[in-house]
């Protein structure tokens, strides 16, 4: 084994010593644990695991190849049934990437039974499926300032066609190029990336979907480009759509993207948040991150 000093925590029911009645025993899904434990818990093939660090065989494939496909959801109101939690759409685009690789399609009962535990303690959650099925759920805090980042927009840089997402339209543990994309970014004093083509097309951020806002309509680059299917993205389209606001899917050529009044970046975990400046090799481009536009996009929300 890789790394050693994973327990698995017991679900055994724990008595209340502080309730009144010293015959009623409460049945908790993990013991109470101290603020420094609250974040050294994950669950990993049907178990609740509290520790920093996860046991992979040396020869795994997740480990070597990146061989996963994951999804991160956001929790609203503690619910997996909420219609911003979109737990199924998330389930059935994990369960349609393990289809077309070929893997085992996990049971669906004790991925939720996991996501309930950990989202607990997290409004975020992790899903991570290996080759042979296993599943590795984690959890973690909203971004900071996102509120902030949301009202004020953020910075953006372009990245290089060599950075480009390998299988594109699918969520895999080969993440390499987009998270050099955001490394490179912050290094700028940039927030996010924006991933190109061969011929320079915007194609998505390192970690969502493209909007934009031009002659009275949005704009989003299409499936076809190799990007990848957000989960909110398309129930944003959707959403649009049925409020008859009209949605174009087209290629961000040089000359489109300089038209546009305002743009964004999309994901299941910050939802919407404006980009008011893409720094790019020839100078840089400013949008309006306070335009009224978004209020409509918010009303999702």
């Amino acid at each position: 084994m890789l790394v050693a000093g994973c327990s698995p925590l017991p679900l055994s029911p724990v008595p209340c010593h502080l309730s009144p009645c010293p015959l009623v025993s409460y049945s908790l899904p993990f013991p109470l644990l101290i603020p420094s434990e609250v974040t050294n818990i994950y669950w990993y093939d049907g178990k609740l695991i509290q520790s920093q660090t996860l046991e992979l065989a040396i020869d795994d494939p997740g480990l070597l190849y990146g061989a996963t496909v994951f999804t991160t959801l956001r929790v609203y109101e503690n619910s997996l049934t909420h219609r911003l939690t979109n737990w199924q759409a998330h389930y059935d685009r994990l369960k349609s990437s393990l289809q077309t690789f070929s893997w085992p399609i996990p049971d669906e009962a004790r991925l939720r039974q996991g996501a309930k535990l950990i989202m607990t303690r997290f409004p975020v959650l992790r899903i991570t499926i290996f080759p042979d099925g296993r599943e590795w759920i984690t959890g973690r805090l909203l971004p900071n300032n996102l509120t902030e980042k949301q009202k004020y927009g953020v910075r953006a840089c372009l990245t290089t066609p060599e950075l480009y997402r390998s299988l594109p339209g699918h969520k895999t543990g080969n993440y390499l190029s987009a998270w050099l994309a955001k490394t490179n970014a912050v290094k700028l004093d940039a927030e996010e990336a924006i991933l190109v083509d061969a011929q320079g097309n915007w194609l998505e951020t390192s970690t969502g979907n493209l909007w934009g806002w031009r002659d009275g309509c949005w704009w989003t680059p299409p499936l076809k480009v190799g990007i990848l299917p957000g989960i909110m993205r398309h129930h944003l389209m959707n959403w649009l759509q049925q409020k008859q606001i009209e949605v174009k899917e087209e290629p961000w050529t040089a000359d489109l993207v300089k038209g546009f009044e305002a743009i964004a970046t999309s994901n299941s975990v910050v939802e919407i948040v404006p980009i008011h400046t893409v720094i790019q090799p020839t100078g840089q481009l400013q949008y309006n991150p306070y335009h009224h536009i978004f209020k409509q996009m918010r009303g999702f929300f």
